[in-house]
């Protein structure tokens, strides 16, 4: 929808036409997990702009109407009821799926894939009578999830392959007090562990067996990995990239003349590594849908490579990050260093301080920042908003370390936990 207001903004007089198999568009599907654990009041609130508005703006679209293929030479999209419209630019922005856990029982009624919110108002129904669910992978979904379902009160379980929650983007001693959290809710948590099947009775999940056991559950939530939903682009010859989205430059151009991509589907180099990356945040993707429907509509604008800011609420906790943590860059190869400290958010006398712990990573030859995770308990979006745009304009641990910051007493503290971190790095680097 982005694209298509994008569209629409840029030439007036342009018919925009929008296929979506869904009942719905433009919600914001990141807060679902949040009216699942009662911190938002409802599934309403959620959705950004009614049905009619979108008819008031000029934009036809059609609910509960998938693309089932695209003709790119023909330049037409054919639609789950037969339809068949031509376009001058097609803007692809088809998502995700769910990696498939690969093991039997997955048909049975119980288990419950985090995406489309007219579901989820029924899973919240179904949430009232559950007792035990099992949330399998501790991706950032899967994350949400087990606080969600442990603020509910539900007896939940997370089972995980990795040896901590969301190894893919943070280092343990981060999701440590994260991990506390959890169990002081009443979570269990079931790491080095694998979901090995669902079983159940008269078709409803009644456990979920695991390299390690057998856990009884009412609901299993699975929250694998994302993967770029390119079903219907690929059999139209689109070509992929290495991470298995949809290869787009810089104006969201894919490799099909007049056809763009953006959002889940696509993958977009990284500003340090210059690695394709695939499955970004819901800002990513928004801001890439505007830069594909300007174009589309005979616009300029470009999209830059990214440097991902990231946080979430975890447990007790905020969690946030930019770029690498110490276990993806050496499995990446980047040589780096790091310097880290532990703060404080506001005036330590002043009520209701929080803990905000900073790492950072800078390379050990330009000492250029490369990465940054954080966790505490306020303050970490708006610090790790910061520690991207420094590592995008390359600034260096030097500059952080000198850098200036506001000190009132109810929202920041004498001294800056990132400064504090970069003065760490420096200390190891001149001993």
């Amino acid at each position: 929808m982005g694209a298509a207001g994008a569209a629409k903004g840029t030439d007036p007089n342009a018919e925009v036409i929008v296929f979506t198999e869904y009942e719905d568009t433009s919600y914001s599907p990141c807060g679902i997990p949040y009216v699942h654990g009662q911190e938002i009041a409802s599934f309403e609130s959620l959705f950004m702009a009614t049905k009619q508005h979108y008819v008031d703006q000029g934009i036809d679209i059609r609910y509960e109407t998938a693309v089932t293929s695209i003709d790119v030479k023909a330049k037409t999209v054919t639609a789950s009821d037969g339809t068949v419209e031509r376009y001058d630019s097609l803007v692809l922005a088809t998502g995700f799926n769910y990696a498939d856990p690969g093991v039997p029982g997955g048909d049975l009624g119980g288990i419950y894939y985090v995406k489309n919110i007219r579901q989820a108002m029924e899973w919240d129904k179904v949430l009232d009578t559950v007792k035990t669910a099992v949330v399998d992978e501790a991706t950032p979904l899967g994350t949400e999830m087990v606080t969600a379902l442990a603020h509910r009160g539900i007896e939940t379980h997370l089972v995980d392959p990795a040896p901590w929650a969301m190894s893919m983007a943070t280092d343990p001693d981060i999701m440590q007090p994260v991990e506390e959290s959890w169990v002081e809710m009443g979570a269990k948590l079931h790491f080095k562990t694998k979901v090995t099947g669902f079983v159940g009775k008269g078709g409803k999940l009644t456990k979920v067996t695991t390299s390690e056991g057998d856990i009884p559950a009412d609901l299993a939530v699975v929250a694998t990995k994302k993967e770029p939903n390119t079903a219907v682009a690929v059999a139209a010859g689109i070509k992929t990239g290495m991470s298995g989205g949809l290869i787009v430059d810089g104006r969201m151009r894919t490799s099909a003349p007049g056809v763009y991509a953006a959002g889940d589907c696509t993958e977009i180099p990284h500003g340090v590594s210059n690695v394709p990356i695939q499955g970004l945040s819901g800002s990513h993707a928004y801001a890439q849908g505007k830069v594909a429907g300007t174009n589309a509509a005979g616009g300029s604008r470009e999209y830059q490579a990214v440097y991902v800011p990231w946080g979430m609420v975890a447990g007790k906790w905020m969690i946030g990050g930019v770029s690498f943590s110490e276990t993806l860059a050496t499995a990446l190869g980047l040589p780096f260093i790091t310097g880290m400290a532990q703060g404080i958010s506001r005036a330590r006398y002043y009520p209701d301080v929080k803990p905000v712990k900073v790492k950072l990573l800078a390379e050990p030859e330009h000492l250029r920042l490369i990465g940054a995770q954080l966790v505490g308990g306020e303050g970490i979006k708006e610090r790790a908003d910061f520690l991207a745009m420094a590592v995008r304009t390359g600034i260096t641990i030097n500059d952080l370390a000198t850098m200036e910051n506001v000190y009132s007493p109810p929202i920041g503290a004498l001294n800056e936990p990132i400064a504090l971190a970069a003065q760490n790095a420096l200390t190891k680097v001149r001993s």
